[in-house]
Protein backbone atom coordinates (compact mmCIF):
# COMPACT_ATOMS: atom_id res chain seq x y z
CA UNK A 1 0.00 0.00 0.00
CA UNK A 2 1.43 3.03 -0.94
CA UNK A 3 1.94 5.95 1.70
CA UNK A 4 -0.37 8.59 1.53
CA UNK A 5 2.40 11.36 0.77
CA UNK A 6 3.08 9.90 -2.47
CA UNK A 7 -0.92 8.93 -3.90
CA UNK A 8 -1.34 13.32 -2.79
CA UNK A 9 1.70 13.99 -5.15
CA UNK A 10 0.64 12.03 -7.84
CA UNK A 11 -3.03 13.31 -7.96
CA UNK A 12 -1.29 17.02 -7.87
CA UNK A 13 0.35 16.18 -10.78
CA UNK A 14 -2.28 14.81 -12.54
CA UNK A 15 -4.59 17.91 -11.79
CA UNK A 16 -1.49 20.28 -13.29
CA UNK A 17 -1.56 18.40 -16.61
CA UNK A 18 -5.45 18.28 -16.94
CA UNK A 19 -5.81 21.42 -16.29
CA UNK A 20 -6.46 23.35 -19.78
CA UNK A 21 -4.03 25.76 -20.70
CA UNK A 22 -5.61 29.89 -20.11
CA UNK A 23 -6.12 31.45 -23.01
CA UNK A 24 -3.67 34.39 -23.97
CA UNK A 25 -4.98 37.38 -22.48
CA UNK A 26 -7.71 35.58 -20.18
CA UNK A 27 -5.48 35.99 -17.24
CA UNK A 28 -3.37 39.24 -17.65
CA UNK A 29 -3.07 39.69 -13.79
CA UNK A 30 -1.27 36.58 -14.13
CA UNK A 31 -2.83 35.09 -10.72
CA UNK A 32 -6.11 33.69 -9.98
CA UNK A 33 -8.87 35.09 -7.23
CA UNK A 34 -6.47 33.08 -4.47
CA UNK A 35 -3.58 35.10 -5.07
CA UNK A 36 -1.12 32.63 -6.07
CA UNK A 37 -2.43 31.06 -9.06
CA UNK A 38 -2.51 27.30 -9.56
CA UNK A 39 1.19 25.57 -9.46
CA UNK A 40 2.40 29.20 -7.86
CA UNK A 41 5.07 30.19 -5.66
CA UNK A 42 3.03 28.54 -2.65
CA UNK A 43 3.58 25.20 -3.83
CA UNK A 44 7.28 23.94 -4.53
CA UNK A 45 8.07 27.17 -6.25
CA UNK A 46 7.17 26.42 -9.60
CA UNK A 47 5.20 28.91 -11.73
CA UNK A 48 2.43 28.27 -14.11
CA UNK A 49 3.56 28.93 -17.86
CA UNK A 50 0.93 31.80 -18.42
CA UNK A 51 2.41 33.91 -15.02
CA UNK A 52 5.65 33.36 -16.32
CA UNK A 53 5.30 35.31 -19.90
CA UNK A 54 6.04 38.95 -19.81
CA UNK A 55 2.91 41.26 -20.34
CA UNK A 56 2.77 41.90 -24.47
CA UNK A 57 0.51 45.03 -25.27
CA UNK A 58 -1.96 44.27 -27.64
CA UNK A 59 -2.05 47.72 -29.31
CA UNK A 60 -1.00 51.59 -29.01
CA UNK A 61 -1.85 52.98 -25.75
CA UNK A 62 -4.32 55.05 -26.27
CA UNK A 63 -3.93 57.38 -23.26
CA UNK A 64 -0.75 57.99 -23.92
CA UNK A 65 -1.69 58.95 -27.50
CA UNK A 66 -4.70 61.31 -26.05
CA UNK A 67 -2.27 62.96 -23.82
CA UNK A 68 0.26 63.46 -26.79
CA UNK A 69 -1.76 64.55 -29.07
CA UNK A 70 -3.52 66.85 -26.52
CA UNK A 71 -0.02 68.55 -25.41
CA UNK A 72 0.76 69.21 -29.33
CA UNK A 73 -2.39 70.99 -29.69
CA UNK A 74 -1.59 72.85 -27.07
CA UNK A 75 1.92 74.27 -27.74
CA UNK A 76 0.96 74.60 -31.53
CA UNK A 77 -1.80 77.11 -30.16
CA UNK A 78 0.20 79.18 -28.59
CA UNK A 79 2.90 79.15 -31.16
CA UNK A 80 0.04 79.99 -33.34
CA UNK A 81 -1.42 82.50 -31.19
CA UNK A 82 1.67 84.45 -30.48
CA UNK A 83 2.17 84.66 -34.07
CA UNK A 84 -1.04 86.23 -34.67
CA UNK A 85 -0.68 88.03 -32.33
CA UNK A 86 2.40 89.85 -32.72
CA UNK A 87 1.12 90.75 -36.31
CA UNK A 88 -1.66 92.03 -34.95
CA UNK A 89 0.41 94.51 -32.88
CA UNK A 90 2.65 95.83 -35.87
CA UNK A 91 0.06 96.13 -38.25
CA UNK A 92 -2.27 97.94 -35.96
CA UNK A 93 0.68 100.28 -35.15
CA UNK A 94 1.42 100.63 -38.97
CA UNK A 95 -1.79 101.98 -40.23
CA UNK A 96 -1.95 105.61 -40.80
CA UNK A 97 -3.98 107.63 -38.51
CA UNK A 98 -5.52 111.42 -38.76
CA UNK A 99 -6.13 113.07 -35.26
CA UNK A 100 -10.03 113.68 -34.58
CA UNK A 101 -11.39 115.72 -32.24
CA UNK A 102 -15.04 114.98 -30.61
CA UNK A 103 -16.94 117.68 -28.87
CA UNK A 104 -19.98 117.58 -27.19
CA UNK A 105 -22.10 120.42 -25.82
CA UNK A 106 -25.00 121.40 -23.42
CA UNK A 107 -26.26 120.33 -20.17
CA UNK A 108 -26.72 117.78 -17.93
CA UNK A 109 -25.73 114.03 -18.87
CA UNK A 110 -25.50 112.18 -22.41
CA UNK A 111 -24.57 108.70 -23.45
CA UNK A 112 -21.61 108.51 -26.00
CA UNK A 113 -20.98 106.75 -28.78
CA UNK A 114 -17.29 107.57 -31.03
CA UNK A 115 -15.26 105.91 -33.10
CA UNK A 116 -11.89 105.61 -31.35
CA UNK A 117 -8.14 104.28 -31.84
CA UNK A 118 -9.42 100.58 -32.89
CA UNK A 119 -8.38 99.28 -36.29
CA UNK A 120 -11.39 96.95 -36.12
CA UNK A 121 -13.95 99.57 -36.25
CA UNK A 122 -15.04 98.81 -32.62
CA UNK A 123 -16.90 101.97 -30.88
CA UNK A 124 -15.87 103.40 -27.56
CA UNK A 125 -19.29 104.12 -25.24
CA UNK A 126 -19.05 106.51 -22.64
CA UNK A 127 -22.29 106.29 -20.47
CA UNK A 128 -23.96 109.31 -17.94
CA UNK A 129 -20.94 111.65 -19.38
CA UNK A 130 -21.32 115.10 -17.74
CA UNK A 131 -21.50 118.30 -20.79
CA UNK A 132 -19.59 119.70 -21.70
CA UNK A 133 -17.44 116.49 -23.03
CA UNK A 134 -14.34 116.66 -25.28
CA UNK A 135 -12.27 113.79 -26.70
CA UNK A 136 -9.39 113.94 -29.19
CA UNK A 137 -8.05 110.61 -30.96
CA UNK A 138 -5.96 108.94 -33.43
CA UNK A 139 -8.53 107.11 -35.75
CA UNK A 140 -6.75 104.72 -38.54
CA UNK A 141 -7.23 106.20 -42.49
CA UNK A 142 -10.19 103.88 -43.66
CA UNK A 143 -12.61 104.30 -40.50
CA UNK A 144 -15.25 107.21 -40.65
CA UNK A 145 -14.61 108.79 -37.60
CA UNK A 146 -18.35 109.14 -35.64
CA UNK A 147 -19.75 110.34 -32.45
CA UNK A 148 -23.29 109.90 -31.33
CA UNK A 149 -24.99 111.40 -28.77
CA UNK A 150 -28.34 110.19 -26.70
CA UNK A 151 -29.82 112.26 -24.19
CA UNK A 152 -31.77 110.50 -21.15
CA UNK A 153 -35.21 110.28 -20.18
CA UNK A 154 -35.07 113.70 -18.88
CA UNK A 155 -34.45 115.14 -22.26
CA UNK A 156 -32.74 118.63 -22.63
CA UNK A 157 -30.55 120.29 -25.48
CA UNK A 158 -27.25 118.99 -26.85
CA UNK A 159 -24.71 119.05 -29.48
CA UNK A 160 -22.11 117.67 -31.26
CA UNK A 161 -19.41 118.39 -33.45
CA UNK A 162 -15.86 116.99 -35.34
CA UNK A 163 -13.04 117.96 -36.23
CA UNK A 164 -10.26 116.18 -38.28
CA UNK A 165 -6.82 117.59 -37.98
CA UNK A 166 -8.04 120.77 -36.45
CA UNK A 167 -10.49 121.37 -39.34
CA UNK A 168 -14.64 121.98 -38.36
CA UNK A 169 -16.17 118.80 -40.44
CA UNK A 170 -19.88 118.76 -38.81
CA UNK A 171 -22.05 119.66 -36.52
CA UNK A 172 -25.75 118.47 -34.89
CA UNK A 173 -27.90 119.10 -31.98
CA UNK A 174 -29.79 116.53 -29.98
CA UNK A 175 -33.47 117.99 -28.09
CA UNK A 176 -36.22 116.50 -26.11
CA UNK A 177 -36.60 112.77 -23.87
CA UNK A 178 -34.29 110.55 -25.52
CA UNK A 179 -33.09 112.84 -28.10
CA UNK A 180 -30.16 111.72 -30.10
CA UNK A 181 -27.88 113.22 -33.17
CA UNK A 182 -24.78 112.15 -34.96
CA UNK A 183 -22.07 113.87 -36.59
CA UNK A 184 -19.42 111.92 -38.76
CA UNK A 185 -16.75 112.83 -41.41
CA UNK A 186 -14.58 111.67 -43.71
CA UNK A 187 -10.85 111.13 -43.31
CA UNK A 188 -7.77 112.31 -45.25
CA UNK A 189 -6.60 109.74 -47.96
CA UNK A 190 -2.54 110.60 -47.13
CA UNK A 191 -0.75 110.19 -43.79
CA UNK A 192 -0.74 113.46 -41.74
CA UNK A 193 1.72 115.37 -42.73
CA UNK A 194 5.39 116.14 -40.46
CA UNK A 195 4.94 119.08 -38.58
CA UNK A 196 9.22 119.13 -38.40
CA UNK A 197 10.89 121.96 -40.86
Amino acid sequence: MPSTESTESTESAEKDESAPEAEPGADEGGADEGGAGEGGAGEGGATSAASAEPKTSKGPDWRALTVAGALLAACGGLVLYGVLDTEDEKSEQDVPRASVTYEVTGEGTADITYQGRSRSGEAAVATAVELPWRKTVDVPLGRTPTVTITLGEKGGRASCALAVRGKHVQTATAYGDFGRATCQGELPLGAEPSTSK
